[in-house]
C-alpha cells in the first residue's frame, strides 16, 4: 500500500498473526490485519515563509515586534498569510506489496517502498471576512501537481495494494443482513473486484473509473466520499479544509492564529468526550509569538477530525535564526489503555493508531506515524518491511519563538486500513 507522511493507507491489527488464506471460495483474514497504503510528508513548505517573516521580524524593535505578528487587511505578514507565497511539498510513498499470492495463502505481507512521489501543493486563502469581534473567517484551498524532478518515479509506476474499495466495503458491511453481503460479494465477482489492486501511482493518486462505485453509490448512498473516480487523494485537489474563524490578535496578541470556530462549530461530534472534541489550537500554520520551552503547539486537522498538540523537545538554529522544535508527544496516538484522555478516541487498539472511522463515513482507517514509528511494537510483526525511525518517521515543527512563524515544518503521517474477516463475503 502507501507510506510516508500526510496522507496514507495501511492495515492494522490488535494480533500479533497476520495472514489470510483462500477457502471454500471464500477469502479469509485469520486475524484483523494492517498494510501500509499511503503516507506523505511537508519537508520543505513553511521554511522559506518562517525565513522570511522571521528576519522582518529580528530587525524591529522587540516592544513594537508583535505589531507585525497581527492579522490586519494590509501590510507584508497580512500578503503572506493570504497567499502564501511559496509552495508546500508532499510526498507520497507506496508500500508495494510483493507477495500478494503468497499473502491469500496465509503469508504474513512483505512490502517495499516506492517512492518519494512529491507534489507541489499550492494553498490560498479566500472569502476572507473580518468580524468586529477581532476575528477574520476564511476557507483555505489546495492545488496539487507533480513534481517529477523532485520524485523518485513517475506517476506511470505500477505499484501493489491492497483493494480499498473491497476490503473496506467489506468491513462496512459486517453487521448488515446476511444477504446483504452477498450481494456484495456477487458484485465483487461481477466487477472482477479482488483483495489486491495493480495500477500506475497517477490513478491510484487522484481516481480511476470503477464499476463497483457506481454499484455502492446506487445501492448503498452515502458510503462513499465521491461519486465519480476513486482515489487516495481525489477529493483533495482544489478542495478547501473548510470555513476557519480565527483570532487576529488586534486586542490580545497572545490569541493570534488561535481557532474560535470551524464551519461554525467550537467542538465537533465524532469522538466519544467533550474533551475529544474540542476545537482547540490555531489552523496549523503560525501560533501566538513569545513563545517558551514550556508552551506548547495545538492545532485542529480537518483531515485528521481533531484537535492535536506537540510539545517541546529542543532548541536550535535554523539559517540563522534560532528556533524551538516541537514534536508530536508519545501519547498523540496511544490508546485509551496507556494514555486514559485518549479513551475519548475510541474505539482503540493498540496504542499508535488513531481510529478515524467516524469522520470517514464509517471507513475501517487509522491515522499512525509511518512505519508504525512509536507504536505498539506488535504492529511492526504483522508486516514485513518495516523500519520505523524518528529521523525519517518523525513528526515535527520548527518554529521561531519569539513570532510563532515556523520555519521548518515535517508533517509525517500515514493512513490505515483494517482487513479482517467477514462472514458471507468472498
Amino acid at each position: 500500500m502507501i507510506s510516508g507522511g500526510s496522507c496514507d493507507a495501511e492495515d492494522w491489527s490488535n494480533d500479533a498473526e497476520n495472514s489470510a488464506l483462500r477457502g471454500s471460495n471464500k477469502l479469509h483474514f485469520k486475524n484483523p490485519s494492517w498494510w501500509e497504503a499511503c503516507a506523505t510528508t511537508l519537508p520543505r513548505s513553511l521554511w522559506l515563509i518562517g525565513g522570511a517573516l522571521g528576519i522582518v521580524n529580528m530587525v524591529i524593535k522587540p516592544q513594537e515586534r508583535y505589531k507585525t505578528c497581527r492579522i490586519r487587511d494590509n501590510g507584508l505578514s497580512y500578503t503572506m498569510w493570504k497567499d502564501i507565497p511559496v509552495p508546500f511539498f508532499m510526498s507520497v510513498y507506496f508500500l508495494h506489496i510483493v507477495n500478494p499470492n503468497e499473502i491469500l495463502n496465509g503469508e504474513k505481507p512483505t512490502v517495499v517502498q516506492r517512492g518519494p512521489y512529491v507534489y507541489r501543493e499550492n494553498r490560498w486563502k479566500d472569502n476572507i471576512t473580518f468580524h468586529d469581534n477581532h476575528t477574520v473567517s476564511y476557507k483555505e484551498y489546495r492545488q496539487y501537481f507533480f513534481e517529477e524532478s523532485m520524485s523518485v518515479g513517475d506517476e506511470s509506476d505500477v505499484v501493489t495494494i491492497p483493494n480499498m474499495l473491497v476490503l473496506g466495503a467489506s468491513v462496512m458491511m459486517e453487521n448488515m443482513p446476511l444477504p446483504v453481503r452477498l450481494l456484495l460479494s456477487t458484485a465483487f465477482k461481477s466487477f472482477n473486484e479482488g483483495p489486491f489492486l495493480t495500477k500506475p501511482v497517477g490513478e491510484l493518486m487522484w481516481g480511476y473509473d470503477s464499476k463497483l462505485v457506481d454499484f455502492l453509490n446506487k445501492y448503498f448512498p452515502g458510503m462513499l466520499p465521491t461519486s465519480g473516480k476513486f482515489g487516495l487523494f481525489a477529493e483533495f485537489n482544489n478542495s478547501n479544509t473548510g470555513q476557519f474563524t480565527v483570532f487576529t490578535g488586534q486586542d490580545d496578541i497572545r490569541k493570534v492564529h488561535m481557532v474560535d470556530s470551524w464551519n461554525g462549530l467550537k467542538s465537533v461530534d465524532y469522538w466519544m468526550s467533550e474533551q475529544c472534541n474540542q476545537i482547540n489550537g490555531t489552523a496549523g500554520q503560525m501560533w501566538p509569538p513569545f513563545m517558551t520551552k514550556e508552551s506548547t503547539m495545538p492545532f485542529y486537522s480537518p483531515d485528521a477530525c481533531r484537535s492535536m498538540e506537540l510539545v517541546y523537545q529542543r532548541p536550535g538554529v535554523s539559517r540563522g535564526i534560532p528556533v524551538f522544535r516541537f514534536v508530536a508527544p508519545k501519547t498523540l496516538f496511544a490508546n485509551g489503555t496507556d494514555y486514559p484522555p485518549n479513551e475519548g478516541f475510541c474505539p482503540c487498539r493498540q496504542s499508535g493508531l488513531l481510529n478515524v472511522s467516524t469522520c470517514r463515513h464509517n471507513s475501517p482507517v487509522f491515522i499512525s506515524h509511518p512505519h508504525f514509528f512509536e507504536a505498539d511494537p506488535v504492529l511492526l510483526d504483522t508486516v514485513n518491511g518495516l523500519s520505523p525511525n524518528e529521523e525519517e518517521h518523525g513528526l515535527f515543527i520548527d518554529i521561531h519563538p519569539e513570532t510563532g512563524v515556523p520555519m521548518n515544518v515535517s508533517i509525517r503521517l500515514q493512513l490505515n486500513l483494517l482487513i479482517k474477516r467477514v462472514f458471507g463475503i468472498s
